[in-house]
């Protein structure tokens, strides 16, 4: 006997959900806090190696200047400013600011322009006044 393949219907949120910016911005969120988190860690073992003396601060310093080490400290800065102007932003909402669909969609891509602007301008004046790596 030969089985019949029969077609489902889809649940409904898989046939009209659509990602939008308002989603992606929670997620997002929540991702660069937990980031962020991780990133105090590397904070820490930089203190640690600072205070310990010169020859494990410039491990700490090769380590943390070598391409994966900017890298991540690219995306911690990155991660910082993001959570910095979306948390702002959520603060408005808490004091129920804002929650027009137009103001919703504006803000977010005012958080993201924001977020650009000012992991350009930290890495920017940190090569300016150190010199480049």
């Amino acid at each position: 006997m030969a089985t019949q393949q029969h077609k489902r219907p889809l649940s409904p949120h898989l046939q009209i959900y659509r990602p939008q910016l308002t989603s992606f911005m929670s997620i997002t969120h929540r991702a660069t806090g937990v980031f962020l988190s991780l990133g105090t860690l590397v904070l820490v073992y930089w203190l640690m190696a600072a205070a310990t003396g010169p020859v494990a601060y410039q491990q700490a310093q090769t380590l943390l200047s070598s391409g994966i080490g900017l890298l991540l400290l690219f995306a911690w800065s990155f991660s910082l400013f993001y959570h910095l102007c979306n948390g702002i932003r959520h603060l408005f909402w808490d004091a129920g600011c804002g929650f027009e669909i137009k103001t919703v969609y504006f803000t977010g891509y005012l958080v993201l322009a924001t977020t650009l602007l000012f992991t350009a301008l930290a890495w920017a004046l940190a090569f300016t006044v150190h010199g480049g790596v």
